[in-house]
């Protein structure tokens, strides 16, 4: 190479030459890649009959691999097994040759076997050696050390075996075995230390911890990768076993425990301050100890209930680092691991302090005495620890400091929840009961219909955490993120078009819908828990109808229309309530009832928003009144024509008539049936002309204004209502009047239909009018037949069939120009 060259002239020079290699060297290791495939390919011989070579399944690595290892285990057995079964046999002299010999053997062979190359061996032969180390130990305390403690032998030999380990691990640190080894060995000196001294779970737990975090700062410092992965598990197992200790004692003994615990928790906050990777996992069960030691220092000094208080509020100051520790610049990763063991222990408090809710908002549901029996006028819901209100409380309040949705959403939910354990929980009488709960739902509904003072504070919908604080500094508006992202600096190229995403929902709404639900439930109950007292079902019904109307007003969307339901449902239980306290009877209820889907009809002609749903809670609440007065038909029939009569009111409206007009007709009809039923009418044609003279003029008006409407749809069904069981009655009829009007209706039909070309008219008068007269005619039939000679008939019947075939063309052309004429009518 020309040093006389620049440096920047010197510089490309060497890169190309670079190049070139890097070209070169691709080529070579594709033309290797080549030749092994080609050397270990099996090859099949070119027939038939000859069978395929067998392939490889393991390489020579690995074989070699599993023949050493096979080879050391082999060894390490027969070792044992010569200490153990055949040491008795030789003299003292001969015992130290042995071992000694063995083990300095298997010590420095892998020296020799590491200069020659042969790695795989040289492992094997030293975890032979190491095996033959432990056996040396025991050894020698077998012979000269048999008078010594075992635990406390054990302890110092495995503080002995770790050294030396680790000096020859290092010595030979090709060798990937003895520095893990050493760090097995060293979890033990401690722990067996303890053991041997004659310390209880304390003791052995501040060993186990003083040798974690040994195990730790081997973690953090030493460099193989298999060293920190056999101290990470060692860390794990016996720092977990001292804190478990050391919660078991914030129980037990809570002065004992702490100091165990905190010391614990200082050392998993500092593996997580110094490792990234576990800082998570790390924090979280530092934040776990520091509560449990704190908490159970906490336990000891509180009364029995208010423990568990104490326990969150530990808890909230731990969670709170989330926030604070970001201005002390604490890694995010310990931020979010603290955080989320205050968070989960918070949990845990919260779902302690959920019975009393629970019994609060479902337990006037489960009702086991009769309504208005007056027996809760006392204290009602059962009893429950009164510190669950403060636990509600503390949590509820700091939720609502955080300027976040989901903290805001949390705080109303437990501020629901507060109010609604705070009768169970202190034990209120029935008036203050009923009262708290009618003011919760007050209060719930008021949010629903204004959450815009629980979104202060709140980032708007599309704008991150950073651009709000940067904005806060600043005074600017913060700029909305783009639901797209940023551009692409491609984004002009034939790039596809990102797709559109759902807008983020509105605080207020999600705080209004969550208020709402809160507020239904209180007002569920209310009504259940007002049932025990006549005075209070009055009281809490119209309370309830006045708030559901007030959302109804006030709302919007669907929490209007739910409103306006449930409005309509109060106005049902006021009503029904009414009714129960004059004494009316099922059927005068029913009547009574039908005051609400009236009350529904002036409410949808005003009220166009809720209009719809409220008329179909109405005609439900309509149907209950036909319900209650089913038992007494001429009440049933007084409550069909009275809905009638609100249907034809209703059908006013334009945006109605269709099908409140049919509506109405059909309630007029039921009740003139209801009506005719409790006469005791029998005659068929006073239940079908009703229906049959208005179907026909309906029929007659669709056709003068569609003339190519089909007389089927048209008369069809009107004439078939009243010919087809009057036809049927006739048949059973033995008097001659019924059959006699059939016959001349059913001729008058035919006529008209004949005369206008109607197909319905013609066919179904004319059917009806044969099978009346075949009625009619049939006994005389029989009579003759009777009297002639028996074989006049079947001489009729031959030349009947004589006379259809020899006109059996001119019959075919006939009864086709009868089909075409019917084909024709309309």
């Amino acid at each position: 190479m020309d040093n006389s060259l620049p440096p920047a002239d010197e510089l490309v020079l060497v890169d190309r030459e670079l190049a070139q290699l890097e070209v070169r060297r691709n080529q070579l290791l594709t033309r290797r890649a080549w030749l092994v495939q080609v050397l270990y390919q099996p090859v099949r011989p070119v027939g038939p009959s000859w069978p395929a070579a067998p392939v490889a399944d393991s390489t020579p690595r690995s074989a070699q691999n599993v023949l050493l290892t096979l080879g050391g285990t082999l060894l390490t057995i027969a070792a044992v097994a010569f200490t153990l079964v055949s040491w008795g046999s030789m003299g003292i002299g001969g015992r130290a040759a042995v071992l000694c010999a063995v083990t300095g053997a298997a010590l420095a062979a892998p020296v020799a076997l590491l200069r020659r190359g042969l790695g795989s061996t040289a492992e094997s032969v030293a975890v032979l050696g190491l095996v033959l180390t432990v056996l040396d130990a025991y050894a020698l305390h077998r012979v000269a050390l048999a008078d010594t403690d075992g635990l406390g032998y054990a302890a110092v030999a495995s503080a002995v075996l770790a050294g030396a380990w680790a000096a020859y691990g290092t010595a030979l640190s090709r060798l990937r075995v003895p520095l893990p080894a050493a760090v097995v060995a060293a979890q033990l000196p401690l722990p067996l230390g303890v053991l041997a001294a004659g310390g209880g779970p304390t003791a052995f737990a501040w060993a186990a911890l003083v040798t974690a975090a040994a195990d730790g700062a081997a973690v953090l410092w030493a460099r193989p990768l298999p060293v920190r992965v056999t101290a990470g598990v060692g860390a794990a197992v016996l720092g977990g076993w001292a804190l478990l200790t050391g919660g078991w004692l914030s129980f037990s003994s809570p002065w004992s425990g702490a100091p165990l615990l905190l010391v614990g928790a200082a050392v998993c906050l500092y593996v997580a301050w110094r490792t990234p990777a576990v800082a998570v996992a790390a924090s979280v069960v530092a934040g776990l100890a520091a509560l449990a030691a704190v908490g159970g220092l906490l336990r000891s000094a509180l009364p029995g209930d208010w423990e568990v208080p104490g326990y969150v509020l530990c808890a909230l100051v731990l969670a709170s680092v989330w926030r604070a520790g970001a201005g002390a610049r604490l890694p995010r990763g310990v931020r979010a691991g603290l955080a989320g063991a205050g968070a989960s222990v918070t949990a845990l408090g919260l779902s302690w302090a959920l019975p009393p809710v629970v019994a609060g908002a479902l337990g006037p549901l489960a009702r086991t005495t009769d309504v208005w029996s007056g027996e809760h006028a006392g204290p009602v819901l059962g009893s429950h620890p009164a510190t669950a209100v403060p636990v509600l409380a503390v949590v509820a309040a700091v939720l609502a400091s955080v300027p976040r949705l989901w903290a805001r959403c949390g705080a109303l939910v437990l501020g629901w929840a507060l109010l609604t354990a705070l009768p169970v929980s202190l034990g209120l009488p029935y008036a203050a009961t009923l009262a708290l709960q009618l003011l919760t739902t007050a209060g719930a509904l008021w949010i629903a219909v204004r959450p815009a003072p629980l979104t202060r504070g709140l980032p708007r919908p599309g704008v991150s955490e950073g651009a709000e604080q940067a904005a806060e500094k600043t005074g600017e508006p913060a700029p909305a993120a783009s639901p797209a992202g940023p551009a692409a600096p491609w984004s002009g190229w034939a790039s596809p078009r990102p797709r559109p995403q759902a807008p983020p929902a509105e605080p207020g709404t999600v705080l209004g819908w969550i208020a709402y639900a809160g507020g239904l439930l209180s007002a569920g109950g209310a009504v259940a828990l007002a049932l025990d007292v006549r005075v209070a079902t009055f009281v809490v019904l119209g309370a309830v109808l006045g708030l559901l109307a007030g959302v109804a007003v006030l709302g919007a969307g669907a929490r209007r229309v739910v409103s306006a339901c449930g409005a309509v449902l109060a106005a049902t239980g006021l009503v029904l309530a009414g009714a129960a306290a004059g004494g009316l009877e099922g059927h005068w209820a029913g009547v009574v009832l039908l005051l609400v889907p009236a009350a529904t009809a002036v409410v949808g002609a005003k009220a166009r928003p809720v209009a719809l749903p409220v008329e179909i809670t109405g005609a439900a609440v309509g149907l209950c009144s036909v319900g209650l007065a089913g038992s007494r038909p001429a009440f049933l029939a007084l409550v069909l024509a009275l809905g009638g009569v609100i249907a034809a009111a209703t059908a006013v409206r334009p945006e109605r008539r269709r099908f409140a007009s049919w509506a109405a007709a059909g309630l007029f009809l039921l009740a003139a049936w209801v009506r005719l039923g409790a006469w005791g009418v029998t005659t068929p044609e006073a239940y079908t002309l009703p229906v049959t003279v208005p179907a026909l003029v309906v029929g007659f008006l669709r056709r003068r204004r569609d003339p190519e409407a089909s007389s089927w749809a048209a008369y069809g069904p009107g004439l078939a209502v009243t010919l087809l069981p009057s036809l049927g009655a006739a048949w059973t009829d033995p008097e001659w009047v019924r059959p006699l009007v059939l016959g001349v209706a059913a001729l008058v039909v035919t006529l008209l239909g004949a005369r206008f070309r109607l197909q319905a008219l013609l066919l179904l008068g004319g059917t009806v009018l044969a099978l009346d007269g075949l009625h009619e005619l049939a006994p005389y039939v029989v009579q003759v037949v009777g009297a002639l000679p028996r074989w006049l008939p079947p001489a009729l019947a031959g030349l009947l069939l004589l006379a259809v075939g020899a006109t059996y063309e001119q019959r075919l052309r006939d009864a086709r120009r009868l089909r075409e004429r019917l084909a024709r009518m309309r």
